[in-house]
């Protein structure tokens, strides 16, 4: 069976889906991949074929800021929007006009994609294809259950509560998600397909054919809505070949002290005094073996501030390296990080 995985050019959602493409490709399967040029050297360490964006711009953590210098005064709900358009609605068509082509040449059965991959529906619905979508971060599917997303409640417990949350979401996808919307319909009704109805935010769990979401359902606020598409399928974590494999000083690994793992994730780490210098200046002096995973911001500045033996500071720490030996992981709360270190 041929295969085709495509995913937004991002860590979190690349690999989360690196196991299951390698367990289909030692399975017999053909099995080829659609994501932006930056993920080349890890395609090639899976052997699994690469097709780079061609029309699609490949948009991530190293390049953000060049392409959006404006991103960096948004805060609240204008970032929120400004992600939503720029990261996910804008490519949709041009993701879509990608793997039209590469069907010429690689007719593929399937297409596995995250979850956030919004040209799901019209490679299910314009192409006829089975596609199999893979949640690999919180659900944010709406429900009178839970409140908004990200407002940072929990669910409410009166009725009074859930009436001022839904009008809260209401107002919300006014603020966010309207004019990312209007370009998403537009995009689907240029190639004759039915527009959203309801929050944009379900779109995500009804494109493909199938939704399975990393996690189980204990990490989740339970929800009344029953999706017949949506299924948990415990922790998707990435395949060893996806990462380095290794920490670039294991003997400090193998001295017989705490191991305290430090990251701020790879998107909102531009500035380290939300998390790492404050984890640093508590923690330097714990005598504890401290590694700083930096996400490629401000490394050779921190290595100057904190040059103490018990301080490693890299751009990258490959976590599954680390983790086994780590007392503690002070982290964002990255739904990837945090699945990766209870496993």
């Amino acid at each position: 069976m041929r295969i085709l995985f495509a995913t937004v050019a991002a860590d979190g959602h690349f690999n989360p889906l690196t196991g299951i493409a390698v367990h289909l490709r030692e399975a017999g399967h053909d099995v080829r991949w659609y994501t932006g040029r930056n993920y080349a050297a890890k395609l090639e360490r899976l052997s699994i074929p690469h097709f780079p964006f061609d029309r699609a711009k490949e948009i991530n953590g190293d390049n953000i800021a060049d392409l959006f210098p404006e991103r960096a005064h948004l805060r609240g709900p204008a970032l929120i929007r400004f992600d939503f358009e720029q990261f996910f609605v804008s490519n949709v068509e041009k993701y879509f006009e990608d793997i039209r082509e590469i069907d010429q040449t690689f007719p593929f059965d399937i297409l596995f994609c995250d979850g956030a991959f919004m040209a799901a529906r019209l490679v299910r619905e314009a192409l006829r294809k089975h596609v199999c979508a893979v949640g690999p971060g919180p659900v944010l599917a709406t429900s009178k259950d839970v409140p908004p997303n990200f407002v940072g409640l929990k669910p409410a417990t009166t009725a009074a509560g859930r009436v001022l949350h839904r009008v809260m979401g209401a107002a919300m996808d006014r603020m966010v998600l309207t004019r990312g919307t209007a370009i998403y319909n537009s995009v689907l009704a240029t190639h004759g397909l039915a527009r959203v109805k309801g929050s944009i935010y379900d779109e995500f769990y009804r494109a493909a054919n199938v939704f399975f979401q990393s996690g189980v359902p204990g990490f989740e606020y339970a929800r009344r809505e029953v999706n017949p598409k949506f299924r948990f399928v415990g922790p998707l974590l990435p395949h060893g070949a996806a990462t380095s494999g290794r920490f670039p000083y294991p003997q400090k690994l193998e001295a017989n002290q705490r191991v305290i793992l430090v990251s701020q994730g790879t998107i909102d780490n531009k500035d380290a005094s939300k998390l790492i210098i404050p984890a640093l200046e508590a923690l330097r002096d714990s005598g504890a073996l401290l590694i700083v995973a930096t996400g490629h911001s401000h490394t050779e500045e921190l290595r100057r501030s904190y040059p103490q033996d018990n301080i490693v500071i890299e751009d990258y720490v490959d976590f599954a390296a680390v983790l086994e030996r780590a007392d503690l992981f002070v982290c964002n709360g990255g739904y990837g990080s945090v699945l990766l270190s209870l496993s």
